[in-house]
């Protein structure tokens, strides 16, 4: 058993195949199957089954994903700790981050990432949920997470750094009956065509229990893509509750914005797995560490 074969089984795992696989190793899909067997002799069982053009994990390929990871992220922790010598001049960032924190804290802290390491690539994979973050951080298929919580930051799994506060808005489109206000009462939402997010997102859990308090407004679209929720308002579909990141693009976009009375905010972070990581991850961390120091002193 080697690194390759590992990194070979991974990518068929979450490239769906082993033809995608191959492509996305940059390797012939021969030679990448060839090595996956000599895996599978190794262990003595086969990781996968070949039905058709799919391959389908076993019970024992299943098993092998999270060791797998644990193996592959180890040699990358220890490559990107030589290239720490060489002050991360190359090497890569894997992080995952929900769909509004990938327009704010995540623009932020990669500018300031990318003018310190340019040389350092950050790969950035959406995650809906929290519990994605999460999972994602955990398992070892990213490094950091970037997340939203409604109430206390989860610290059981991961180790978390607060980043601060986001207040939730509401954005409307620019001949909306509200449009022109700065604040709206929540309880006047009852009537609105909302455009919600999927379950699981702290933005949908907000709108539910509006509903649960007697708030009557109608879903107009459930979505897991929140980057398409600028355009449906901004076509009239409906408005939507949206966190603070979202304001500055919403009116450049000619969206309108307003404050939701009371006030509710989300709790916003960077996890990581306990333990050793990457200088890249490390470097990332620093920087949010000293954002974050900056924003308390100007206040």
């Amino acid at each position: 058993m080697d690194i390759r074969q590992l990194e070979y089984f991974l990518a068929i795992v979450d490239h769906g195949g082993f033809h995608r696989a191959a492509t996305a190793s940059y390797v012939s899909q021969p030679s990448l199957s060839q090595a996956v067997r000599a895996l599978e002799r190794d262990l003595g069982t086969d990781l996968f089954h070949r039905i058709g053009r799919r391959a389908v994990l076993t019970e024992a390929g299943r098993a092998l994903i999270g060791p797998a990871r644990e193996a592959v992220r180890s040699l990358q922790t220890a490559r990107s700790s030589v290239e720490a010598v060489h002050e991360l001049r190359t090497g890569r960032l894997d992080l995952a981050c929900s769909p509004s924190q990938a327009v704010e804290p995540l623009s932020t802290l990669t500018a300031a990432f990318s003018r310190l390491h340019p040389g350092v690539t950050v790969a950035v994979r959406a995650a809906f949920t929290p519990r994605e973050v999460i999972d994602l951080v955990r398992t070892g298929a990213v490094e950091l997470g970037i997340l939203a919580s409604v109430g206390p930051l989860p610290d059981s799994e991961v180790a978390v750094r607060a980043l601060g506060r986001q207040r939730l808005l509401l954005m409307v489109p620019p001949d909306s009956p509200l449009a022109g206000r700065t604040a709206v009462r929540c309880e006047e939402l009852a009537g609105q065509r909302l455009i919600v997010g999927q379950p699981g997102t702290g933005l949908r859990a907000y709108v539910d229990a509006l509903r649960a308090r007697g708030v009557d407004f109608t879903v107009a679209v459930e979505t897991e893509h929140r980057v398409a929720l600028l355009p449906l308002v901004l076509a009239g579909v409906g408005a939507a509750v949206v966190t603070e990141a979202w304001r500055g693009i919403a009116r450049q976009t000619g969206a309108h914005v307003m404050d939701i009375e009371p006030e509710t905010a989300l709790e916003i972070a960077l996890v990581c797995r306990r333990g050793a990581v990457s200088p890249a991850a490390s470097a990332f961390l620093g920087i949010a560490a000293d954002i974050d120091a900056a924003d308390k002193r100007s206040l």
